[in-house]
């Protein structure tokens, strides 16, 4: 097995499945955690093939059989509902990694430094290259709105990406805090809309909701999230994982901030010459009110 977790595995592997183990891949990220516990007979019912193609698909993955499979998701259950208190309590009862850490700041951000690196190196390593294509078409579509969202702390997040394709588009909105306003916008979602979710563990309900609720009308969801993925990857056109490892009780969106400059950097790519009207003309206006 690969380091990722199983569904990072599922993603990567898509490509190199027959056609019947494809469909099974894709139900299983469709449910993805809870259709691992599925039996087998429910999954190729699911996914329109037999019972031993299932089998050969979690062998493709690098297992004996189902249940080693299910015993992996398991494992993987109780890393993606972790809150920053378990993983202190966690960290608090193993005792620290190295024992470098306490002998010095120089240990310490050596540590660190190959700890970042590895993460943000094997998230963009793991980035579906189709789902990256995708992205690009969606964010540079001009017929298309883009509305983003974000969670507790990844709204951050959404205002960085949000505010780059403002200066690279027309259409970008944020997604309202006040219930009124966020309503009103939700409420007339069509299917000309992108909706850009940000959400990681713990995940936030609400944004399966609004990706359920656009979807239904026809519009596309790309999710940022983590390689656990949140239950909107179910809803969603792309997804673009990123992991999460960090030396604190809280989860590190610094390789999500690289995918997120991996997505700008091929969005003015794909605009070509349009990249550099837009800047100038922004750049004009900020001069003529004097904001620059």
């Amino acid at each position: 097995m690969a380091s990722g977790t199983l569904a990072d595995e599922i993603r990567l592997k898509l490509g190199d499945l027959s056609p019947a183990e494809r469909k099974v891949g894709r139900v299983m990220l469709a449910g993805y955690p809870a259709a691992g516990f599925e039996t087998i007979a429910t999954i190729a019912e699911r996914a329109a093939v037999s019972a031993p193609t299932v089998l050969r698909f979690v062998g493709r993955l690098g297992f004996r059989g189902y249940p080693d499979f299910q015993a992996a998701l398991r494992g993987e259950l109780d890393e993606r509902s972790a809150s920053p208190l378990s993983l202190y309590e966690s960290a608090a009862l193993t005792g620290p990694d190295d024992a470098d850490d306490r002998d010095g700041d120089e240990p310490l951000l050596q540590r660190r430094s190959r700890l970042f690196a590895a993460a943000l190196s094997q998230s963009l390593a793991e980035l579906p290259p189709h789902d990256l294509d995708r992205a690009t078409h969606l964010l540079t579509d001009s017929k298309r709105r883009i509305v983003l969202a974000g969670g507790r702390f990844t709204h951050l997040l959404a205002q960085y990406l949000g505010l780059h394709l403002m200066q690279l588009r027309d259409d970008v909105v944020f997604l309202p805090d006040r219930d009124v306003e966020r309503t009103a916008v939700l409420a007339a979602l069509t299917r000309r809309d992108v909706l850009v979710v940000f959400d990681y563990r713990r995940y936030e309900q609400d944004k399966v909701a609004m990706a359920e609720l656009l979807q239904e009308r026809g519009g596309k969801v790309i999710l940022f999230t983590d390689t656990w993925l949140s239950p909107v990857t179910a809803h969603a056109e792309v997804v673009l994982p990123s992991r999460v490892t960090s030396p604190s009780p809280y989860d590190s969106l610094v390789p999500t901030m690289a995918v997120i400059e991996t997505v700008i950097a091929a969005i003015i790519v794909s605009l070509g010459e349009v990249t550099h009207q837009r800047l100038r003309h922004g750049e004009d206006v900020a001069q003529r009110i004097g904001l620059v």
